[in-house]
């Protein structure tokens, strides 16, 4: 475990601060708090999947090349590679578009994820990324998109703040574990907090 870690720290060194390796490092502390209240998880698949569900983020590339590398490395049965690959599949939200969690594993690598996308730190990571993207902070007359298509999800280069409300503010209530329910619950309430705030100083 500890020579991939190694590995993919390499490849997420590319990636802007919201999915550097400290973010894989956050969803991993995530996710063995979850495994705590789940024993009949295969903890291994779940480890591993959280160290590369973001090596081929479609934010950032095309191709599954260094995905399916770093799989095919693993000393592994081709069952078990197979299901990490699954578990990967099924994390994204993809603008409400996401594949069914199919196995208790990928529930609780897709619950650690989302948490970190919420909170405080999931603030942090949503200014990140829309400053590493070129994205306004807020735009007071942009339309929420409840009903889109992946294609419109990632092609539109909409306000940081505007994300708030087309994924993170949905994130709670489509958590699976009820571990991640209980973690998303205080996160959520801060991240309502923070956009009162901020509705209130920008006179929205």
């Amino acid at each position: 475990m500890n020579q991939l870690m190694d590995r993919v720290r390499e490849v997420y060194a590319q990636f802007d601060a919201s999915h550097d390796f400290q973010h894989i490092e956050r969803v991993y502390q995530n996710a063995l708090a979850i495994l705590q209240t789940e024993p009949t998880a295969d903890a291994e698949v779940v480890k591993i999947a959280v160290l590369l569900h973001d090596v081929s983020d479609k934010k950032y590339t095309d191709s599954k090349e260094q995905e399916d590398k770093l799989i095919a490395e693993l000393a592994l049965s081709e069952e078990k590679k197979q299901h990490i690959r699954d578990c990967i599949a099924q994390v994204s939200f993809n603008g409400g578009n996401e594949l069914a969690a199919t196995s208790l594993e990928a529930k609780i690598v897709r619950d650690a994820d989302r948490l970190d996308a919420i909170g405080a730190i999931g603030i942090a990571r949503t200014f990140a990324y829309g400053g590493a993207k070129g994205r306004k902070l807020y735009d007071k007359g942009e339309e929420v998109r409840m009903n889109m298509t992946e294609q419109e999800y990632r092609q539109k280069n909409t306000a940081s703040v505007t994300h708030f409300y087309e994924k993170l503010l949905l994130l709670k209530d489509l958590m699976v574990t009820e571990k991640g329910k209980q973690m998303a619950l205080e996160r959520h309430q801060f991240m309502e907090s923070f956009l009162q705030q901020l509705q209130h100083e920008i006179g929205q």
